[in-house]
């Protein structure tokens, strides 16, 4: 029988078996185009309107999510604070600027 732990480190082992292609691809690509990735999402994000900008900014939520998952075990408290802060203040523009509060 499987304990919790047990099974929320399968949880972790299975992402990051799945995640290994994908972040050794972003690893080779040259260090500018992720830069421009990160900026052409912030740009239609704090630029657009509606649900385009939101998406924009939730697609950046979710590459910031998917790394803060694949580093959390090496974290400290204020690590783990900050990319939970960041996430939630995404998500938070995101969310005002599809109900076109921002």
């Amino acid at each position: 029988m499987e304990t919790k732990g047990e099974r929320g480190a399968g949880l972790r082992a299975a992402v990051e078996r799945r995640s290994a292609a994908p972040v050794v691809f972003l690893h080779r690509l040259p260090r500018w185009v992720l830069l421009a990735a990160v900026f052409v999402l912030l740009v239609i994000g704090m630029a657009g309107t509606g649900w385009v900008a939101a998406a924009g900014l939730l697609v950046l939520a979710a590459a910031l999510g998917w790394f803060a998952y694949l580093n959390w075990p090496a974290l400290d408290g204020s690590g783990r604070v900050l990319r939970i802060a960041a996430l939630a203040v995404l998500v938070g523009f995101a969310l005002g600027r599809g109900i076109g509060r921002f």
